[in-house]
């Protein structure tokens, strides 16, 4: 039996679990935060335990080690050989991999070269890689990109209407992302319904800091809201959404502002953060405005529409979708911001009673009314699963 553990390596942090494959059992999750600061947080979780510690990290190399010696130290494995195989995030992978592949050389450039695309992410997700690879040079590594699941998106859906050239040079498509939490829901739902997945046509909504709503026909990415980058699509945490481009120009021209500039107002200091100044944390938002604030009400409402507008475009770009599917840390513990939005779209049958709903949290849960034209999900996402299910699915395509 195997062990197999899912990695997200951020820029100053790293996010891992550990699975006993084929089970699928969970032995340990945790973070490691703060990664190259004096404060660094060590994090972890496992059976009935949990464990912290505080202390200087300096790289991820170093971060890579202390989580070896947890491991061991806590006896979630007697020894680090037993550690199988290991699924790595990687935001980014352009139109080069519509799925998972195993490491190599040649992955690894395309990885790198897509940088451009996801500067944040791909250089984090690369140290993350190498670190390991160091750390167990006997380990399988396997490379889970966010945008794979979108490759299926037909021209129409991910050309943008501006010169074709600069997709012919540039690669300036949509691309979208969350793949792995999308195809988690979808294949999920799937297994819930007993149907076929080309049977499967719903609409998915990974609702969190970042948010992306996703049309899926026939088990397969149809259109995403996210696009050429995770700015677009639906007013998020600290991130605009969808707005007119020329927004951009009027403020490098009034104000003299660089593109870096403009980059950082739209991307960390906009969405409820901007329009609320109270914070890009929904529950910061819901709590003023219910004592009254009229910008976090006004953000709530622009949220709400944001979302209605996109989910009730995917039902008639479609041609109708059977469940709506909420997931992240909004979309699965936000009750009151959830009924808001289901209320919104009672306009194509959409029922759900306020009973079903309220207080739900974090629980896989039907949440619509027998009657209700499209069913509605609550399903917490599992994206380390997806990771570790295709770093096993790979070890086991070697032997």
């Amino acid at each position: 039996m195997p062990i197999v553990m899912s990695v997200n390596a951020g820029s100053s942090s790293l996010k891992f679990q550990v699975f006993q494959m084929p089970e699928e059992k969970v032995l340990a999750q945790g973070n490691i935060e703060r990664i190259g600061l004096n404060d660094s947080i060590v994090g972890m979780k496992f059976q009935d335990q949990k464990i912290e510690e505080v202390l200087d990290i300096p790289d991820h190399g170093a971060a890579v080690s202390k989580l070896m010696e947890v491991l061991v130290k806590y006896h979630i494995v007697e020894d680090l050989n037993e550690i199988k195989a290991i699924g790595h995030r990687m935001v980014h992978g352009g139109e080069y991999y519509s799925h998972s592949v195993p490491e190599s050389k040649e992955a690894e450039d395309k990885i790198d070269e897509l940088k451009v695309l996801a500067p944040l992410h791909n250089p984090a997700g690369l140290l993350g890689y190498r670190s390991f690879k160091k750390a167990l040079p006997e380990c399988k590594h396997t490379f889970v990109f966010d945008t794979a699941f979108h490759q299926t998106m037909p021209e129409e859906n991910y050309i943008y209407p501006i010169p074709y050239e600069f997709y012919q040079k540039d690669e300036i498509r949509r691309y979208g992302m969350h793949g792995t939490s999308h195809l988690y829901l979808t294949h999920r739902l799937a297994e819930i319904w007993n149907k076929p997945l080309d049977q499967v046509n719903i609409i998915t909504c990974h609702l969190g800091n970042g948010a992306s709503i996703t049309a899926v026909k026939n088990g397969k990415s149809y259109k995403t809201s996210m696009g050429f980058t995770p700015l677009s699509g639906v007013m998020m945490g600290t991130r605009c959404g969808d707005i007119d481009p020329a927004i951009v120009m009027f403020l490098e021209k009034k104000y003299g502002y660089s593109a870096d500039e403009v980059d950082e107002i739209l991307n960390k200091k906009s969405g409820m953060l901007g329009v609320s100044g109270i914070s890009s944390d929904g529950r910061d938002v819901e709590k003023a405005a219910n004592e009254g604030n009229e910008r976090a009400i006004l953000t709530q409402k622009i949220y709400v529409n944001s979302i209605v507008e996109t989910i009730s475009g995917y039902y008639g770009l479609m041609g109708g979708a059977d469940a709506i599917v909420f997931a992240g840390g909004i979309g699965e513990n936000d009750s009151v911001m959830r009924q808001k939005i289901c209320d919104r779209l009672a306009i194509f049958g959409v029922k759900v009673p306020e009973e079903l709903n309220k207080g739900v949290r974090g629980v896989e849960k039907k949440l619509s009314a027998p009657d209700s034209k499209m069913e509605v999900w609550l399903l917490p996402t599992n994206e380390e699963l997806v990771m570790a299910r295709d770093a096993y699915r790979n070890l086991c395509d070697e032997k």
